[in-house]
């Protein structure tokens, strides 16, 4: 019977530069040819194609943290958003604290995603969006507004600050809406995700699992961050690598040796087929 393989990409299958590696590549595309094989990411559409360039992905991918199910081919599986009304509240509660969103929205049918943002950045939002300097889905506003259909809202900025908002977010939503605080490792401050209230991994997880009809217990699964979690819990066999988030490694059945820079998740999966 056919195993399943589902990785988290930043900081556990990506290296740090946001490459993979041709032995990562070779071992992933091999096990692909008898197992089950996919991601769960907090990245867009565009971006984890981008990255996965040369990868079989054979099984539909959790993008967005959970808020976007969907296939290599772009066939959607599941959607869960924040509507227009509730992000422009959000919004309004960040802006009561001088900070401002990143905001990513659906902005057709095609799949076509809008990254939104204001022209009121501070220092760790400005060296993020060096990074999607050619991306053509860049929306900037003097008055950042959302769509109708937006997938996440995410903050970047100081620990303390971050926790203040979350809490007034949850005395106004309460459990409507998710909320993920965690550190942001490439630029070094934390981040805040607001999502639909379903919108995580281990939702993400359900869909597939539903969608395909396998057995979460043949499932294992790969993370290095909070947000991996939920996934921890459903799967058969939980996987850390060796830089993840301590937490997190106490949450997992298996801590590699090896970091994500180490190509730690294809050489577990080598191991497994030298056990075989």
């Amino acid at each position: 019977m056919k195993k399943i393989y589902i990785t988290d990409l930043d900081h556990t299958f990506l290296k740090s530069d946001l490459s993979i590696s041709d032995y990562t590549k070779n071992i992933w595309n091999e096990y692909a040819k008898n197992n089950i094989m996919s991601v769960a990411t907090a990245r867009t559409y565009k971006k984890t194609m981008e990255f996965l360039e040369g990868l079989e992905i054979n099984a539909p991918m959790i993008l967005l943290d959970g808020a976007l199910i969907v296939d290599a081919n772009k066939q959607i599986i599941d959607t869960k958003f924040i509507s227009k009304d509730i992000s422009s509240m959000i919004i309004d509660e960040g802006s009561k604290l001088g900070i401002y969103p990143f905001i990513i929205s659906l902005a057709d049918k095609n799949l076509n995603e809008a990254f939104l943002h204001s022209n009121t950045l501070n220092k760790y939002q400005q060296e993020v969006l060096k990074r999607y300097v050619k991306d053509d889905n860049l929306i900037a506003m003097d008055d950042i507004e959302a769509m109708e259909e937006n997938f996440k809202v995410v903050y970047m900025g100081e620990e303390e600050l971050l926790g203040e908002l979350e809490e007034n977010l949850r005395l106004i939503f309460g459990d409507e809406l998710k909320y993920i605080s965690a550190p942001e490792a490439y630029v070094g401050c934390h981040f805040l995700t607001i999502l639909h209230k379903d919108a995580d991994k281990s939702h993400g997880i359900k869909s597939v699992s539903e969608h395909l009809g396998f057995d979460l217990e043949k499932l294992t699964v790969f993370g290095d961050n909070f947000n991996d979690v939920g996934m921890f819990a459903l799967a058969g066999t939980s996987v850390a690598v060796a830089n993840a988030q301590e937490g997190v490694k106490e949450r997992a059945d298996i801590v590699l040796e090896h970091t994500n820079d180490a190509d730690g998740v294809a050489k577990y999966l080598e191991s497994l087929r030298y056990a075989e």
